[in-house]
Order: C-alpha cells, then structure tokens, then sequence
C-alpha cells in the first residue's frame, strides 16, 4: 500500500509538474519567418489596394491583430524585431509590387503590328484557338511580358512559333472589380489575328515535352477525357468543358485541375519512397524530379510554392531539425512574394498558402479529438486534414467565387484519397506513352475508363448546390482571426477557448449580418468599367438591379452572387437592349423594365415600358437609351453611361469609375 501511495504521489507530482511547464510556454511561439511573410503580404496587399482601389478600414484589421499575437509574449528584443522584420519586408512587397507593375505599364503602346511570338498555353474551342504566348516581338522589336490573343485555328500546339499582323491592345490594370489574371501572369498585350503563320520551332526542352503529352493525349485517348487528363497533368484546364468545369467548381473539387502542393507532394513523395535506399540524400533526387515536373507546367505558384516548402522540409530533415508546417509555410510564401509580389492578387495563392496554414492550425487538434470519439487513426488523420483545408479557405473561397459549395466537403472526402493513384497512374502511362507511341492507345485504356466515369458521375448528379448571394465583409477578417487564437498554436485554458469561441460566433454572424442588410436608407453599390456597368439599388424592401452597357450573364451572376440571392426589379439602360434583357432573364427578376417597345420574346417574366416608372420608393426616369435619373430619400442620382455631358445630381456615375458603394439617407451621402 505504501508503494502504490508512493506511486500516485509521484504520478501527481508529474502532473503538476507537466501543468506547471505547460503554463509556463509562451501563448505562441515565435516564428521568425511567420512575422517576415505578414510584413511581405501587408505591403503588396496595401499597395494593390491603394493603387488599384477598394480600400476600406476593415484591412486594418487583421493586421492590427495579428503583429500583437506575434509579440507575444511581450519583451523589448522580440517586439523590435518583429516591427523591424515587418516595416523591411512591408516594404520589398510594396516595392516589388510597385516596379512589377511599372513594368507592366512599360512597353509598345496600342496599335497596327506585326507580331511574333512562342505560344506557351493553349484553349481550343468552337473553331477558334486562344493562346497565351512569350518571347514576343512587334515589328521585330523584342519586347518584355506576353500576350493573350485569339486565332481562327485548332492546330497550334505549346511550343509553336507563330507570326500575324492585328491590332495589338495593352490590356489594363486591375481597379477594385477586374479580374486581375491578365496583371497576375504579366499579359501586358491582347489581339485577335484570322490569319497566321507557322516559324520555326525554338527549343524549349519543356513545352516540346508538353507539346507532346498534348497531341498525344488528344490522339490516342480522345474526347473530354483527353483534356481533363492534360489538365490533371499540367494544371491547364482551359481546354476542358466549360461546362464539365463550372459543375466542378460548384462541387468544390477545381483544385484537383491545378497543379498544386498536392500533386508536387505525391510526386515528391513517391520518388522519396523508390529512392529510399539513398537514405538521408534521397532528397536529392525528390526534388530534381519535382523541379522538372514544376518546369513542365510552367513554374504555376502554387508548385512553386510547394517546391518550396518541399526543399524547406527536405534541408530540416537532412540537418536534424524539426519540421514546422506553419514555419516552412511561412518561408515558402516571403519567397514568392518577394520574388512575384503580384501574386498576391492571384485566388491560387491565397488559396494554397491558406490551405497549409489551415493544415498547421487544425490538423492536430481535429486529429486527436476524432481519435477520442473512436475513429480510426487513418481516417482521423484524413478527416481532420480535409476539415482544416475547409475551415480556413471558407471566407477566401466565398471572396473569390461569391459561393461556398456545400458538396465540397463530401466530395474532397471521397476524390481526394483517389488522386495519389489516379494522379501517378495516369503520370505513368502518359511517360510509357511518350516513351512507347505505338502502345500509347493500350497504356491509356485505365486513365480513359477512370475519368469517363468522372464524366458520367457529373453528369447523372448535381452537385451545383451552394451558398451564395452574400458577401462576408469584415466577417472574413473576424474569422481568419478566430481560427488563430482558437487553434492549438495559440495556447488558452478550455475556459477561456470556451467563451473566447462564443464571442467569435457572436462577432462573426454581427459583421455578416451588418454587411448584408439595409436598415434605412438607399444602398447603391455596382461596377462600373469596361464596357458596361452593373448597379444594385437596394432598400430594406426593395431590390433593383440596372445593367448598363455590354454584360454578360457571367459578370452578371459573379456580380450577384456576392451581394443577394434575390432581384426584384432588372433596368435596360443599354443601346443592345435585346442582348441585356436576355442577361437580366436569368437572374431571376421578377419583372424587367425597358425605355423603348421591344419584341423580347420572353414568356413568363412580365415586361414593362416607358419614360419613367417607380419600384417601391424609388422612381426611375430615362434620360436616354444609356442615361437615367434614380430619384430616393430626396436625393438625385445620375446613372450615366453614355459619355453625355454630367447634369446636376447629388450623385452622378459613369462608365470608368470602377467599383462603387453609396448609402443615401434622408441627409447624408456616404461612399462605402
């Protein structure tokens, strides 16, 4: 008895004592590089805001949060160095930011040229070809950047060297609604040339391979398999059915389509396995093999990125230090937006540097808490990985796309662990392909059968199901914020998680709702730029939407899905009043409304015309085809989007302005 005394004395003692060291840790350990990569992304992050519009004072928010958890805990040596390591690194994104888009800018201007250029990606479709293409010449003036241009053929490859003559455009700067994909991968030129002409192929080792692996895809396997298999391989999905692609996405499962930390991890991790008799240096040739495949698809960041984070693990392991998923994540990402700040506008990398901090937040914890209710260690590990990947590219994926899709979970559940083997094999005998042409057909039988039945699983079920037609606002930042001080990395008593997740939930569902509803007032809030213009007028009974210009039901539905799910009333203020009736029958508006008589052909969605009419409190009156007069709440706005000279209003908007939000009250005008 006095022994077994002894032992629960002494097991009580190292309780406490394992309490005592557990109390004593830091709320967060300190990363180094973690504080390096917030100070890269705050200054490209406020220079696109400031340069190209759209800031607003919720921006400050996370970064005012987020530099004190890094301080912690608090001393003069550590606080000094973290604002020294932001202000330095705040600065090389804003700067690099800065000389990428002057260069950018830089350049021929628009005109009549003659044009060469080497084509590096390729989208087929409906008798037309459009290629991304570098090494660029006018008028046999070599110029920086690459082009994005459009040509009446099917048969140009990667690698090709074409030359035509059109009318060269510079395509614009992102503002605070563009898409910024022609900025992001440096498309400083667009042009639509009929005709073209074949040169002399230059040798580039990689888009020969890939020029390949295309035509040798599209012969020997055929049809949509085809494209979705070059599009697995390579991460270039714009060869594969808009359709098949949009159904994708709206399942939540496009990033199996991009070249990403997880194919680079199985390649990797596949070579580390056949390699192991090397030992410590079967590094080596993980890496060279996942450097080639990185080349093969074009160096896209999210494989650059995991390349990155792969060397990082690969050094630690060589030189006997632990591996850190949030450090490794953290150098990973000061790398490239150091090296390519404008990346930072890119969906893809917020994405895949969110989904590794989502991994290192959650995936222990998760793990172990499935592990308590019974699961087994295997699917513990796969299901807390697949939560943590959701729970932290939530708010990114709803800013993006203006949907969260509500299969996506199941769906990664199901696909995810088939991809290592689906991903290799098809690797595999796409080589044993390229190696042995005549055999190609018979190597590609499994590939073919494997995504035929892809096809036909989304063909026969809908996974479209979303949630959309809401913005999260300053919720995004509350929840970003939560998940930090709520994960294992920040060190709190289950009391205070308890109460500290509580206030979360509260915060969070306040900002959404606070940014989604309209108390009082009049809100106007729209995109203005390009070729036409869409505004929301909305009061707390009605909603109107008025399109302006030239718009397509894609803008159209982008524009929707971040702002509401219902539309009461659509307005034509456009000359192609035919092409934006068409567009404002699928939003679901209740009745559309037009200045002049036209043959609509529309059944079941009531038509109304005339110089001015009125929806609730507000009242519209047509100036003209491209210009009206909203009055609401004793004010006057000009919507103006004809280039006519402005009149007088409280509030005048035209084409050009870019994106815009105004709250009208009795006696107030506020931009948002």
């Amino acid at each position: 008895m006095d022994e077994e005394r002894k032992d629960g004395i002494a097991d009580m003692g190292t309780e406490k004592s394992a309490e005592t060291q557990k109390s004593a840790l830091p709320r967060i350990n300190f990363r180094p590089f973690l504080v390096c990569a917030l100070g890269a992304v705050a200054g490209a992050f406020f220079y696109a805001r400031i340069r190209f519009g759209g800031l607003v004072p919720s921006d400050f928010l996370i970064l005012g949060l987020l530099f004190p958890i890094l301080c912690m805990p608090f001393s003069k040596k550590r606080i000094l160095f973290a604002l020294s390591a932001i202000l330095l690194f705040a600065g090389l994104g804003a700067g690099g930011m800065h000389l990428y888009t002057e260069r950018y800018l830089s350049g021929m201007p628009a005109g009549e040229y003659g044009v060469e250029g080497t084509v590096v990606s390729v989208s087929v479709g409906n008798g037309y070809t459009s290629v991304e293409m570098n090494d660029l010449t006018l008028d046999g003036v070599a110029v920086s950047g690459k082009m994005s241009a459009s040509v009446s053929s099917e048969q140009i490859r990667p690698g090709d060297r074409i030359a035509f003559s059109a009318n060269v455009r510079r395509n614009p700067l992102p503002n605070g609604s563009d898409d910024s994909y022609f900025f992001v991968n440096d498309l400083r030129y667009g042009a639509t040339a009929a005709e073209f002409t074949q040169k002399e192929r230059d040798f580039h080792p990689f888009l020969a391979l890939n020029r390949r692996l295309f035509d040798m895809l599209r012969t020997d396997m055929g049809g949509e398999e085809a494209d979705i298999s070059y599009a697995l391989l390579t991460g270039n999905a714009r060869m594969v059915d808009e359709g098949f692609m949009t159904a994708v996405r709206a399942g939540g499962i496009a990033h199996i389509f991009a070249v990403s930390g997880l194919h680079i991890g199985i390649l990797y991790g596949a070579v580390l396995l056949l390699c192991r008799p090397m030992k410590k240096y079967a590094f080596l040739p993980a890496l060279s093999v996942s450097l080639a495949y990185c080349a093969l698809c074009g160096f896209s960041v999210s494989s650059v990125r995991a390349l990155l984070m792969c060397a990082a693990l690969s050094v630690n392991a060589f030189l006997g230090r632990k591996n850190d998923l949030l450090s490794s994540t953290a150098f990973a990402g000061t790398a490239v937006l150091v090296l390519l700040p404008a990346q930072w506008l890119s969906v893809g990398f917020r994405l895949s540097f969110g989904a590794c901090i989502g991994l290192a937040l959650f995936s222990g914890s998760l793990s172990r808490l499935l592990k308590k209710l019974r699961v087994p260690r295997f699917l513990a590990q796969y299901l807390s990985a697949s939560l943590s990947v959701q729970l932290f590219t939530f708010p990114i994926l709803l800013d993006a796309f203006g949907y969260f899709s509500v299969w996506g979970l199941l769906l990664n559940l199901v696909l995810v662990p088939l991809l290592p083997a689906a991903f290799l094999t098809l690797l595999v005998c796409a080589l044993c392909s390229l190696v042995i042409p005549p055999a190609a057909a018979f190597f590609l039988i499994f590939p073919k059968g494997l995504f035929s039945a892809l096809l036909f699983l989304f063909a026969f079920v809908d996974f479209g199901y979303v949630l959309t037609g809401f913005a999260l606002g300053a919720g995004g930042v509350v929840w970003l914020t939560s998940a930090i001080f709520l994960s294992e990395r920040f060190r709190l008593a289950k009391s205070a998680r308890g109460i500290l997740a509580c206030a979360c939930v509260l915060l969070f569902s306040l900002s959404v709702f606070v940014q989604n509803s309209v108390f009082g007032g009049v809100v106007i809030d729209g995109v203005l730029g390009g070729d036409g213009a869409m505004i929301l007028v909305e009061t707390p009974q009605e909603t109107v939407l008025v399109l302006g210009g030239e718009i397509s039901l894609s803008q159209c539905n982008d524009f929707l899905a971040r702002r509401t799910a219902h539309v009461d009333a659509a307005v034509i203020l456009s000359a192609d009043a035919l092409s934006a009736v068409n567009v404002a029958a699928f939003t679901g508006a209740e009745c559309i409304y037009l200045k002049n008589e036209t043959a609509t052909g529309l059944n079941g969605i009531p038509v109304f015309f005339g110089e001015s009419f009125s929806v609730g409190e507000l009242t519209f009156r047509y100036e003209s085809d491209c210009r009206m007069t909203l009055f609401a709440r004793g004010f006057a706005a000009d919507l103006n989007f004809g280039g006519e000279e402005e009149i007088g209003a409280d509030l005048s908007l035209k084409i050009g302005d870019g994106a815009l939000k105004y709250y009208l009250n009795y006696d107030i005008m506020v931009a948002l």
